[in-house]
């Protein structure tokens, strides 16, 4: 009698090395009293003075962000890039990276019009059929900045700034980029892919070094395992789904490497384990 095996129970045998670390993170940046209309209606008077509660004085202060984000460029001779429908933004960040020498810095600029949630004033009329502004939330698609950077420690991230009131922003981070970082630090031969790692000079080596959390300059995580795996080069598979993929090892006789995610704990970070391979048996 045969008895059915899943992919989790066949790889649990042939799993030599494992690395475990944050994957991508998103940080979300915004004031919480200006996410509703009665915080602008607020801002308007308190902040800016106002007698009338109306959102076209905030115009004024987008024009004024864009330019300084402009001149920003400008001042520091920072690539510009204007993003096009459809091209994807980490292509656009690793050609810009072959060419970036310093050891953090603003790789370049992009700009994107994206639908955001946003105020507009709109006229309403009183029983008496007079009219006046009011307030009210709504969507549209306007101008977003990315910040693409790279930073000493954590390696590449991205900075998203929303062109319009309330003028929110976003962070994202990758874990395996910062692995890769203390690997480097600790001159660990490895051979990176775009978001995991492909091999390793020496499987047994443990790098020294800082780990996320506070005080340490990086976002707080639970402790990762080292950026160990095996010397095999992998390339990913279009199988896959949304709770783990699999990769084909290249490797005469290796079997498979592969990404799995966890059951979502209702935490801000998705803990990633990638397992990878040892040749199968004869």
């Amino acid at each position: 009698m045969t008895i059915p095996r899943s992919v989790a129970d066949v790889l649990t045998t042939h799993t030599l090395f494992e690395v475990e670390c944050i994957d991508r993170m998103y940080l979300n940046v915004y004031v919480p009293g200006l996410q509703y209309a009665p915080g602008l209606v607020a801002y308007v008077h308190q902040q800016l003075g106002m007698p009338v509660a109306s959102t076209a004085p905030l115009a004024r202060i987008t024009d004024r962000f864009s330019a300084a984000v402009h001149r920003f460029a400008d001042t520091g001779h920072i690539p510009w890039v204007d993003f096009v429908k459809g091209q994807r933004k980490d292509d656009v960040m690793h050609e810009h990276l072959q060419h970036f020498t310093a050891a953090e810095g603003v790789v370049f600029i992009g700009r994107a019009q994206e639908k955001t949630p946003l105020f507009r004033t709109e006229k309403r009329r009183d029983a008496d059929g007079n009219s006046y502004p009011w307030i009210v939330k709504t969507t549209g698609i306007v101008n977003h900045y990315y910040f693409y950077c790279v930073d000493a420690d954590f390696g590449p991230f991205f900075l998203k700034f929303c062109s319009y009131f309330p003028y929110n922003a976003k962070l994202c981070i990758n874990g395996h980029h910062w692995a890769q970082r203390q690997a480097a630090r600790a001159g660990l031969g490895f051979t990176a892919l775009d978001n995991a790692f492909a091999a390793v000079d020496d499987p047994d080596a443990r790098p020294s070094g800082r780990r996320p959390g506070p005080g340490s300059g990086s976002p707080p995580s639970t402790t990762p395992s080292p950026p160990s795996t095996t010397p095999t080069r992998c390339k990913r598979s279009a199988i896959g789904s949304p709770v783990h993929g699999s990769m084909p090892c290249s490797g005469s006789g290796w079997r498979f490497c592969r990404i799995r995610s966890p059951t979502p704990t209702g935490t801000p970070a998705t803990a990633t384990t990638c397992r990878c391979c040892r040749p199968s048996s004869p």
